[in-house]
Parts: structure tokens; C-alpha cells; sequence
């Protein structure tokens, strides 16, 4: 495998450094792990395409995409009451 250069900043670098020396990796390895995690926005559009794809075939409906869009966001509200219900809890307001 070929490599590159990346130029930062040298508090970044050594940022860099202690993080992958924590984790017992080289800066190469750390900056690629780190990549790794951050899907890139055509990476996130064929893992919904996918999804959407598995959701239809579950349930053996032909749900078109313009129905997806428009269904609510359940885990959004899942977590809108779970916070308000720690907001009671503490006695906060919203």
C-alpha cells in the first residue's frame, strides 16, 4: 500500500501523536481508524439505499422513497420524551 503526507498544524500532529501513542497505534494507523469512522455523504446514501431496501423486503412492501421521507421520526421522538422525562425528573423546564 502506498502512503502520502499530510501537513497539519504541529499542535495537531502532536495531538495526534499522544492520541495514537494512548492507544498503542502509529499516527498512521489512528489518522486511518479515524477515517474509517466518518462515512463520506455518497457512503451514507448507499447505506440508506440499503436500508430502505431491507425495510421493504421485511415488511414485503414496495414503500417508495417519497414515503420514507415523509414518515415521522420515531427514534427523534423516542428521545424528545425521554429527555423531557429527565427535565420532569430534575424539575427543569424545557
Amino acid at each position: 500500500m502506498a502512503s502520502t503526507t499530510i501537513q497539519v498544524q504541529r499542535e495537531t500532529r502532536d495531538h495526534l501523536a499522544e492520541l495514537a501513542k494512548e492507544r498503542g497505534v502509529s499516527i498512521g494507523q489512528l489518522v486511518e481508524a479515524l477515517a474509517a469512522q466518518q462515512p463520506t455523504a455518497a457512503q451514507r446514501a448507499e447505506r440508506l439505499a440499503a436500508d430502505r431496501d431491507a425495510v421493504r423486503r421485511m415488511m414485503g412492501v414496495d414503500i417508495p422513497d417519497e414515503g420514507f421521507e415523509q414518515a415521522p421520526d420515531v427514534l427523534g421522538n423516542i428521545y424528545k420524551i425521554a429527555a423531557e422525562k429527565v427535565r420532569a425528573a430534575r424539575g427543569t423546564a424545557a
